[in-house]
């Protein structure tokens, strides 16, 4: 039992990981002046982003809106750049797969510490 007691503290410390700042982003996603629905976006984090963890993503609601989470911490995402892509099905559904790479997709922003609210990304 000692032994238990003696290295509970240690097992606790090594399965806690720091839980990141997260800021509110929200917004819409549109193609053609229409909401993308039935599919998710990804935020990857771009150069000089230290986020390592979980790509924030979520699913787009029936108006193209989305409120950003980062797994397994919550609503939000962690301030920094970042690359934004569809879910390869939604990208291949409108006929623009560049949209579900990061190395490819246009779509990117930048996160403030105050975070971000009612952003617009038009899928061109």
């Amino acid at each position: 039992m000692r032994r238990i007691l003696t290295f509970l503290p240690l097992l606790l410390l090594i399965g806690c990981e720091a839980r990141p700042k997260l800021v509110t982003v929200t917004g819409t996603v549109t193609h053609q002046n229409k909401a993308l629905t039935a599919g998710s976006i990804w935020f990857h984090p771009a150069a000089g982003n230290p986020y390592i963890g979980e790509k924030p993503s979520c699913q787009l609601q029936l108006d193209g809106s989305f409120n950003m989470r980062t797994y397994p911490y919550g609503d939000g995402v962690p301030p920094g750049a970042y690359k934004i892509t569809l879910s390869p099905e939604l990208a291949n559904r409108i006929r623009r797969p560049k949209y579900a790479n990061p190395e490819t997709t246009p779509l990117q922003l930048t996160v403030p510490d105050g975070g971000l609210n009612d952003q617009k990304m038009v899928v061109e």
